[in-house]
């Protein structure tokens, strides 16, 4: 690799973004890849080095190039919450389609971890709702099985369903989101399923 190339990984590893310039002024390739098949841009966001991202994102950095583990700087930013770097990706042309190794949307880890800011950004943007992933469930099915019933999770089964969710959708063992809530004895989200 040449050196401007891993100047410009070290610099989105650090949150550089002086340095991130300059390695591109230098011809780095923006698209070069480090460990783990790690674009700059996707280094940058999962240490949520929000100016080294706008960086590179500015310079053109592709928000949908994915490493070895299928993580992109807009899934990414969308499981984790990194909220700024997530709507810099999506002002830069993310795709709303993309699906992480579990082949789900960002929206599905979003609400699995009760990320309410990011799963409305998401929502905003498009997303779609009851996307099913390879484990058979959708973001409301993620909130409420991989939830604790805490308020946020309500308040997430409220924002999911606000923007489309179909609450008649059975999870892989045909179980619908209301019975895994009471099940659960989540009675604030049974009440929004009720709703």
């Amino acid at each position: 690799m040449s050196t401007p190339s891993r100047q410009l990984l070290d610099a989105a590893a650090a949150g550089d973004a002086a340095a991130v310039g300059a390695a591109l002024r230098d011809g780095a390739d923006i698209e070069s890849r480090g460990a783990g098949g790690m674009t700059a841009l996707v280094i940058a966001t999962k240490a949520d080095h929000v100016e080294a991202a706008r960086a590179l994102i500015e310079a053109g950095a592709d928000v949908n190039a994915k490493d070895d583990i299928q993580d992109s700087a807009y899934l990414y930013a969308g499981a984790r919450g990194h909220d700024e770097i997530l709507r810099l990706t999506l002002d830069a042309g993310a795709d709303l389609t993309s699906t992480n190794r579990f082949g789900g949307t960002a929206l599905i880890p979003a609400s699995e971890r009760g990320l309410l800011s990011t799963v409305q950004i998401l929502l905003d943007a498009g997303v779609d709702p009851n996307h099913i992933n390879n484990l058979r469930w959708t973001a409301l099915h993620e909130a409420i099985v991989l939830g604790d019933g805490s308020p946020v999770y309500a308040e997430i089964v409220r924002a999911l369903i606000d923007g489309g969710a179909d609450i008649t959708i059975r999870d892989g063992d045909g179980v619908l989101p209301r019975e895994l809530a009471a099940a659960r004895g989540y009675d604030d989200i049974v009440l929004e399923l009720d709703r």
